[in-house]
């Protein structure tokens, strides 16, 4: 059993670290906000009061943090992972960051003698909960291996996509493509809605069809009874969109309905709706029909 150090527990961060120490694992946990420990300690595992404190001896670090800076400021910053992890350390990102930062970061470990895999994940708060989680995975085939038996005790479906960042940019296709299905299913609601149709009856039909998805799954049922207690927040979401939009003018690749959900996503923000689940993006469509 390892030792390990786990930074960052939010929504998504503490179930994991908890199902880290279910599986036997020593677990020491660290937050900026020290309540959010409370799962942990309360499962046997034990609280940090510092980074550096979590990441002492540690022999895997797991990060999952909101944004690019937070990951930059965790491992490059003072009392940071890169300057307290000792040599042969394998540093686990499941944040959802930049790619090319990603790849630079994990340039940064190699050289100071750790290991490094991003491994953003997908499945919001139940999958955590639930350690089903699907893992998109950027690193060495090495990295990858010594990786996987610890990914397997949050994820489910565990793929290595190619080498350090190609984890972040098929994390950011999800996010794409987790947008267009939350703006399409809202504009079909507002539509039945606006229909007199009996919704709960014509989202059980569609999702017997060729329109079902995930997304529909989980997400319509909250969408029909407004119900947006946070899963996964729409500010997340628009930082997500942020990376998609900013990696594919760098490609040169156009991606106009990527580029009307960000919109939109940014719209349900200025409206005060960036702590609410994703799926309140539903709120912003049907105010557009004078519906909300």
């Amino acid at each position: 059993m390892a030792r390990i150090a786990f930074i960052g527990l939010g929504i998504m961060g503490s179930p994991m670290a908890v199902h880290f120490h279910n599986a036997g694992h020593q677990v020491v946990g660290y937050n900026r906000t020290p309540a959010k420990t409370k799962a942990l300690v309360e499962a046997g595992g034990t609280a940090a009061a510092s980074v550096s404190e979590a990441v002492a001896d540690a022999d895997v670090v797991a990060l999952m943090v909101t944004d690019t800076p937070d990951v930059v400021e965790v491992l490059t910053g003072a009392g940071g992972v890169f300057e307290t992890a000792k040599p042969g350390t394998l540093i686990i990102d499941f944040s959802t960051i930049r790619p090319d930062v990603t790849a630079d970061l994990a340039a940064q470990a190699r050289s100071r003698g750790l290991r490094m895999v991003d491994a953003p994940v997908s499945g919001g708060e139940v999958g955590a909960q639930n350690a089903t989680l699907s893992i998109m995975v950027g690193g060495t085939e090495e990295d990858f291996a010594a990786a996987r038996p610890f990914l397997e005790v949050v994820g489910k479906t565990i793929v290595h996509v190619g080498p350090s960042g190609s984890g972040q940019t098929v994390k950011a296709a999800n996010q794409l493509i987790v947008a267009g299905h939350l703006a399409v299913l809202a504009e079909a609601i507002v539509f039945l809605e606006a229909y007199g149709v009996d919704v709960s009856a014509a989202l059980d039909v569609l999702g017997g069809g060729l329109a079902r998805s995930a997304i529909m799954e989980h997400k319509a049922e909250l969408m029909r009874r407004r119900s947006f207690t946070p899963g996964f927040r729409l500010d997340l979401h628009h930082k997500d969109l942020g990376i998609v939009t900013t990696a594919a003018r760098e490609a040169g690749v156009v991606i106009p309905v990527a580029a009307a959900a960000a919109q939109l996503i940014a719209a349900a923000r200025a409206n005060g709706d960036g702590d609410l689940d994703h799926s309140a993006l539903f709120r912003t469509i049907a105010r557009l029909s004078g519906r909300d």
